[in-house]
């Protein structure tokens, strides 16, 4: 293999293990600021749904139970429902991000959990200490990010209507029943809020950030590669060829051929200059060798 093949072998080895390296480690770090950037908008989410739920409580809810017994003003104290009204303004713009308020015993039982909400609900029963969890699930609509809150009972406001159905109001009651929802405790952490919000956007934004990123890079070395071949050329392959043509006519004898070019100080120049004075010490031989009678 001549020099250029050498030299172009081993830089597409060192390109090709940069380019590999560096794809592997960009795509990583770009799923992984897309994940954080979805945690990032289900937490802002997450907060604005709880500030509605504790205004329900501390706000709403004391005031309406003291106004009448219309149905409709009383579910406006309930968190729950709060937090729903809150969901469905954010829906109208976003309507892939979802929001559950799941409980193992509910008064509504479209709050009771799916298995996989179950298990979040019983990890927080568990751990008292736990805040905090969040996951990835897939979904038709493909992956999607879950944050879950524990819900906890932190105010006796609360167990005015989850304590007996004789306390609490009738028009619950009426509604949902008197099975469900009830014997709930001070403390007691009795369900989760659960925020969903889809990956598909941030992770398609960071699939084209990647395919910037890689094309962009690739066209850098191939313009670098271009680049140290024409150096390469310039500077040694071009000279050598014309040592390596000078010498293999001074070997068939040919002393016509001229001397190599000695300029620069590199070490191509060092050579030519060493091919030169080999050059012409051969020459000297020969003449005297020539010159001897008999010859």
């Amino acid at each position: 293999m001549k020099l250029r093949g050498k030299f172009n072998s081993m830089l597409l080895l060192v390109f090709g293990l940069a380019l590999g390296a560096s794809g592997y480690f960009s795509h990583r770090q770009l799923n992984e600021n897309a994940r954080g950037e979805v945690l990032s908008n289900a937490s802002v989410l997450m907060e604005t749904i709880l500030s509605a739920r504790t205004w329900a409580v501390n706000e709403v809810g004391p005031n309406l139970r003291e106004t009448g017994d219309d149905e409709e003003m009383l579910m406006m104290g309930v968190p729950a429902y709060a937090a729903e009204k809150v969901m469905e303004a954010v829906q109208k713009r976003y309507p892939d991000y979802g929001y559950r308020e799941v409980a193992l015993n509910p008064t509504n039982v479209k709050h009771r959990p799916a298995d996989w909400e179950a298990k979040i609900v019983n990890s927080f029963r568990s751990d008292v200490t736990k805040l905090e969890e969040w996951g990835i699930r897939q979904s038709a609509k493909g992956p999607i990010l879950y944050l879950a809150h524990p819900i906890q009972i932190k105010q006796s406001g609360c167990l005015g209507c989850h304590t007996t159905p004789e306390k609490s109001p009738v028009q619950l009651v009426a509604k949902y029943g008197s099975e469900n929802g009830y014997g709930w405790k001070l403390k007691e952490i009795i369900g989760a809020q659960i925020v969903t919000v889809p990956l598909s956007v941030p992770v398609e934004n960071a699939n084209r950030m990647f395919i910037t990123f890689m094309t962009t890079l690739t066209g850098v070395f191939v313009a670098v590669f271009v680049l140290l071949n024409l150096m390469l050329n310039a500077l040694v392959i071009s000279r050598v060829s014309v040592m390596a043509n000078i010498a293999d006519e001074i070997s068939k004898g040919n002393f016509e051929m001229g001397e190599f070019n000695e300029q620069g100080s590199d070490e191509v120049a060092q050579l030519s200059a060493s091919f030169n004075r080999m050059r012409r010490s051969l020459v000297k031989a020969m003449e005297l060798f020539n010159s001897q009678p008999g010859s």
